[in-house]
């Protein structure tokens, strides 16, 4: 509500907010006297005399501004304004109306308040895409918005674009993001009563000379109106008065339409009291109802007859189950007692192996000890053997050293100088050969560390190739097993349990006209020929049973479920018809036709050829277009072609479809010894890699070893060569140290020989037990290889032994199995009969509860039902005449609702009404007080700044006819001679209406004003008086903040700290950014 206009949030002082002692209310009205009685004046009068200073505005007032692209300019500001006397001058042209458009626009107004335009990409600079306006909002002391989220200051930033869209953004002091929404500046406009649309806070040119420079009296009226908020409350009282007219029109209408909701009630309640029962039928339809209950009851004992006959039935074939329970039991036990018998034998042969096998274990290890025996001995010898050529090498050394020492010690001593010069060349040149063998040496190394590195890389490829080979070693060993079964069951080619799970099913198989596509067909189907087909998906858990008994938890048989059918499809349009070759489909003899149409299904081979050679088949599928509806092909070979790929086949040999079973164990026992060969070879390539890396390994640690020595040679010859190099002329050299140390030199070599020939005879007496330990190895592993042999037959008779163990077991389960369903069959029966007799009870129970008396009935529940329905038709027709009493009873419910509901909101609408006409006439008066306050108010403040010039006027408000008429006369002149506004000079009528601005200002709250060129039309001395009224109000009113713009430079305004002047220059060309410059800048900033 308006009302804020006169409940401003801090208390003003002084003649700008007067405050009125209270008084006995009265009523007024439209015609009620607007002139203030003495009273009143006094009381205006000496609370415009009591103003007291307070302190600078705390929230709610401008701190700064600045605009980019806005309007004609590229850059201006930041403007920083003053708490409280702001005057923005200027020539025009230079920016203040655009500073001033920026804050009604930057602040959420309208396009249109601004009287700049109607949409807001008015204000976008030409040539630019975009406008900016800034604008910080002052935020402090205990008034202050949220302070613990925006701080001292809050920074509003819109953002203008080309389409007039606009967006906000909310900026705490320190220049954090707060919020982007509207609704957020909304509330702090509303907290900080600032009302941008309100010409008392903003006052451009525009609306000065529509409403302040109009002659006309309506005009000025509605400039007061507007600015005091009274017009706001106006429109709201005249909306209310609307809404209650439509209220009170739809009152009329809802008794209207309450009279037709009362004559259908009425109407409703007289057709329920005329309904009549038809007793009589419903009587009859009872009886019946009597005598079907126990009907029901006889039909469910006649019902239980049939199931006691299937139980005695049943009953009595329990004794054949049992006696082949029996049979069957007695030929596992003989088959159990041939395998035990046969087991025990395997048993001996065993142990006599197991007793062999330590025997082997030990003198594997006796073979490897003596071989590491030998090998330590071997390696001793050639040490001392190398450490023998090291000795007479020193030896050859010392001796022609003290040869040459001999020789030399009868020469002059030039002659030694150029023989110690010889003998130090010749050492340089040795030690060039010794770095050279290092170089060699260390490449050497290198080369035999890449050949260990690639040996062990070979051997663990061998290891994985070994391991590969044995799997399918193991693989086809298991696959001939299964191929020599089946000669004499074909079916155990396709596993060792199908034979006696085919037993416990109908099982049906397909076979091949053409032998030599058996490997073709093979590669199509892969799993599908070992599939089984079920009609549904009981059957497939009943088979599912079957399997766990022949098969592990691991792999099992594909399960197809789907619908059988008794013919095969008829595939004609879709299938590959081709002159010379056939179809997977016609190439196939297939005894059922469920099984035929499961690999249509499952495989499409009415789509797929069968071509023998190989290059037929590229020809016929990728020379040219494949034959119509052929998808692909497949070759003798097992290779799969298709019209732009070809995949070559895994498999060389059937496994499934083959007729000539004694060729393919031929070939398997061939493939058998290949791959026992290859994994002997494997096993030999092993151990010769394993060979060949210890070797290289002992060559890498040799050369090692050599090139510590050749090291420890460098290290000595420059030693050496150091001490020649060194040597004084006349030093003497001592040959009996020499030749002590080649003494000392020949007894290590004697006894290096002496130990050599020692080694040499141990490494002689190692190879021979070497060679007895292995020999009696070879004949141990020998024995046991003698041992597996006889082994082998009698394994075979076990696992023969076993099937017939097995056998005789599936055929005690199949009889368990039976005679368990038999028993399951029999508690079936039981168990229906049993629910029968609970149904028997349930029905008994239930006629006697309809009727207790048991009623002997001839006729049949069909018969008795077709009469109920009939009585029912003959009383559902009476009903449909008279109508059904139950829709009658919920008609009249409804009606006696509606009519009680609209009754209500009438009387509720009306009390509505009533209480909104006091409401309203109360308000109403509230208003007219509030009016005529504001009236008197802004008289007295007018009468008294006239006074401030010994002006004298009037200001007569005509609230009927909306109308304000100021009257002034300057000087002191009688008040009788007093001349409309209109008479006056410009600058007396710019006196005049800043006289009246300033009465509106003391009445009206905002935490600033701004005011745009106030003085234009005022001569020197009027504008000096309005602008000492402007200060001293501001003066007075230090909480607000006042921003006046002006064309005049302001130059003889007094120093003050509370007045802050922002002169903007004219813009240069092409400058961008506009200075502006501050007066009593050190004052304002202290």
């Amino acid at each position: 509500m308006p009302v804020s206009v006169l409940m401003g949030k801090r208390k003003e002082e002084s003649f700008s907010n007067p405050g009125l002692h209270k008084r006995p209310r009265q009523e007024y009205t439209d015609e009620s006297n607007d002139e203030l009685d003495e009273e009143e004046r006094s009381e205006l009068q000496s609370d415009s005399n009591s103003s007291l200073q307070s302190t600078s505005g705390e929230v709610g007032i401008i701190e700064s501004i600045q605009l980019k692209n806005f309007m004609c300019h590229s850059m201006l500001g930041p403007f920083q304004f003053g708490s409280n006397v702001n005057f923005v001058v200027g020539n025009n042209g230079s920016g203040k109306s655009a500073v001033l458009t920026a804050l009604i626009v930057g602040l959420g107004g309208k396009a249109t308040t601004t009287n700049r335009g109607s949409s807001l990409k008015v204000f976008v600079k030409d040539g630019e895409t975009s406008a900016d306006v800034s604008i910080t909002l002052r935020n402090r002391g205990k008034d202050a918005f949220k302070p613990e989220v925006y701080g001292s200051s809050i920074i509003v930033t819109q953002h203008i674009s080309m389409d007039g869209s606009r967006s906000y953004k909310l900026k705490s002091k320190t220049g954090t993001l707060i919020s982007s929404k509207k609704d957020e500046l909304t509330a702090i406009l509303d907290h900080f009563n600032i009302q941008v649309d309100n010409p008392v806070s903003v006052l451009t040119q525009e609306m000065s000379k529509h409403f302040l420079q109009s002659k006309n009296e309506g005009d000025k009226y509605k400039f007061f109106m507007k600015a005091t908020q009274l017009e706001q409350m106006k429109a709201d009282y005249s909306y209310i008065m609307q809404t209650k007219s439509r209220t009170h029109e739809q009152i009329e209408q809802g008794v209207g339409r309450l009279q037709d909701l009362k004559q259908h009630y009425v109407e409703k309640e007289e057709r329920y009291k005329s309904i009549a029962f038809v007793s009589e039928m419903e009587t009859n339809l009872e009886a019946l109802k009597h005598k079907m209950a126990w009907a029901v009851v006889n039909e469910t004992e006649k019902e239980m007859k049939p199931i006691k006959d299937s139980i005695d039935i049943e009953e009595g074939r329990t004794e054949k189950y049992d006696q082949k329970l029996k049979e069957w039991q007695v030929k596992v036990n003989e088959a159990e007692e041939k395998y035990k018998a046969i087991q025990d034998k395997l048993e001996k042969i065993s142990e006599e192996a197991q007793a062999l096998q330590p025997q082997c274990v030990c003198l594997k290890a006796d073979v490897q000890a003596k071989r590491k025996a030998y090998n330590e001995a071997e390696a001793h010898y050639n040490r001392s053997r190398t450490e023998l050529k090291r000795l007479e090498k020193d030896d050859e050394q010392l001796r022609k050293r003290i040869e040459e020492l001999k020789n030399s010690a009868d020469q002059v001593s030039e002659s030694e100088k150029l023989e110690r010069q010889k003998k130090i060349d010749q050492l340089k040149e040795q030690l060039k050969i010794v770095h050279d063998q290092e170089v060699m040496m260390v490449q050497e190394m290198n080369q035999f560390q890449q050949t260990v590195y690639k040996s062990k890389e070979e051997h663990a490829r061998l290891q994985r190739e070994e391991l590969d080979v044995k799997q399918a070693l193991d693989s086809k060993q298991r696959q001939l097993k299964e191929l020599a079964d089946s000669k004499t069951n074909r079916l155990k080619r396709f596993g060792q349990h199908v034979p006696v799970l085919l037993e416990e099913i109908e099982g049906a198989f397909i076979t091949l006209k053409d032998a030599e596509l058996t490997l073709a067909v093979e590669t199509c189907l892969k799993s599908l020929l070992q599939a089984f087909c079920c009609d549904n998906h009981h059957d497939e858990r009943t088979l599912q049973t079957l399997m766990s008994k022949f098969y592990s938890s691991g792999y099992r048989p594909q399960i197809i479920v789907s619908r059988f059918r008794n013919e095969v499809y008829d595939v004609r349009p879709r299938a590959v018809h081709h002159p010379e070759f056939p179809s997977v489909l016609t190439a196939l003899e297939i005894d059922n036709a469920v099984v035929a149409n499961c690999l249509i299904d499952m495989r499409g081979i009415e789509t797929i050829l069968l071509i023998k050679s190989n290059p037929k088949a590229r020809e016929v599928m990728q020379s040219k277009r494949p034959p119509k509806n052929c998808r692909e092909a497949f070759t003798a070979e097992g290779d799969q072609v298709f019209e732009r790929r070809y995949y070559s086949s895994d498999n060389t040999r059937p496994k499934f479809l083959s007729k000539d079973v004694e060729a393919e164990i031929s070939h398997l026992q061939k493939e058998i010894e290949n791959k026992m060969a290859q994994l002997s070879t494997s096993q030999h390539r092993l151990c010769s890699i394993e060979n060949e890396t210890r070797q290289n390994e002992d060559y890498l640690n040799r050369c090692r070893r050599q090139q510590k020595e050749l090291q420890m040679k460098i290290r000595r010859i420059n030693i050496e060569i150091a001490d020649l190099e060194n040597v004084e002329e006349h030093q003497s050299v001592d040959i009996s140290t020499l030749e002590d140390e080649a003494q000392e030199n020949k007894h290590k070599m004697e006894s290096v020989k002496r130990d050599m020939e020692q080694q040499r005879g141990k490494m002689e007496d190692s190879k021979n037990i070497l060679r007895v330990a292995e020999h009696k190895l070879e004949e141990i592993k020998e024995k046991l290889h003698q041992v597996e042999e006889i082994a082998s037959p009698v394994k075979d008779e076990l696992n023969q032994a076993d099937l017939e163990v097995e056998k005789s077991k599936h055929h005690w389960q199949h009889y368990e199995e039976k005679q368990k369903e038999h028993l399951a069959s029999i508690k079936k029966l039981k168990g229906e009969l049993a629910a029968k007799e609970k149904e028997l009870k349930e029905k008994i129970a239930q006629a006697t509860q309809i009727c207790p008396q048991r009623i002997e009935v001839n006729r049949t529940v069909k018969s008795l039902d077709t009469e109920m329905n009939r009585l029912r038709d003959q009383i559902n027709s009476k009903r449909d005449h008279h109508g059904n009493r139950e829709e009658i009873i919920k008609q009249l419910i409804e009606a006696k609702d509606k009519y009680q509901d609209a009754e209500g909101k009438v009387k509720n609408l009306k009390k509505f009404i009533k209480l909104l006409d006091q409401i309203m006439t109360q308000r109403y008066k509230m208003y007219q007080q509030f009016r005529r306050c504001l009236t008197l108010r802004c008289k007295f403040y007018f009468d008294f700044l006239l006074c401030q010039r010994s002006y004298s006027g009037k200001m007569s408000f005509d609230h009927k006819n909306e109308a304000l008429s100021i009257t002034v006369q300057p000087g002191d002149i009688n008040k009788a001679a007093l001349n409309d506004m209109r008479s006056l000079s410009g600058g007396e009528r710019s006196f005049s209406t800043v006289c009246f601005i300033l009465s509106l200002w003391s009445i009206a709250e905002s935490p600033f004003r701004c005011l745009d060129e106030f003085d234009v039309f005022m001569d020197m001395v009027n504008r000096r008086i309005a602008m000492d009224m402007m200060l001293k109000m501001a003066d007075s009113q230090r909480h607000r903040q006042f921003i006046l713009l002006t064309p005049q430079s302001m130059s003889s305004l007094p120093t003050s700290g509370l007045i802050r002047i922002l002169r903007m220059q004219d813009p240069e060309r092409g400058q961008t950014t506009l200075n502006f410059q501050r007066r009593h800048q050190e004052e304002e900033e202290d």
